[in-house]
């Protein structure tokens, strides 16, 4: 197996154990993270973000596959399982990954999902009737910036 399909692995492994210190290791200094809820995240902001959501996600569930890497590029598929805290409704994420590296390191990390799939699950009957604008996507993702924000600001 490749070195970086290995990284990738011990990641996503780390991920399913809520490790979130293995997790942040896996990262590049200068790395960069992208989702439909986190976008444009950078360097630790990336690590303090899985520490907030394994730390907060008391019955979350990760399981991944299809892991494939060579030396510029990598990809999986993992599914999430867990209780949305902002309304105590399960969701079932579906996310497809993919890697760039550096250094043996993940330098940028681009996690795609449905996000109306998410937010029908998630929020539901807003979700499920505004999930597809831009609207509900950007208070979203500004929810979930202040969240991160204030998980980083905390005393510890």
């Amino acid at each position: 197996m490749h070195q970086n399909a290995e990284l990738i692995e011990r990641f996503y492994q780390a991920f399913a154990q809520r490790d979130a210190a293995t997790m942040r290791a896996a990262y590049h200094p200068a790395a960069r993270f992208d989702d439909p809820a986190f976008p444009g995240l950078e360097g630790a902001e990336i690590g303090d973000m899985w520490e907030m959501l394994v730390t907060r996600g008391k019955d979350l569930e990760v399981t991944f596959e299809g892991v494939e890497a060579d030396d510029d590029k990598g990809r999986a598929h993992w599914d999430a399982w867990y209780t949305f805290s902002g309304t105590g409704r399960k969701v079932h994420n579906s996310i497809d990954a993919a890697f760039e590296f550096r250094d043996g390191k993940i330098y940028r990390h681009r996690d795609v999902f449905s996000f109306w799939r998410w937010s029908r699950q998630a929020l539901g009957l807003p979700g499920l009737l505004l999930g597809w604008t831009p609207l509900l996507a950007a208070k979203v993702q500004k929810t979930a910036r202040k969240n991160l924000a204030a998980w980083r600001a905390r005393p510890r």
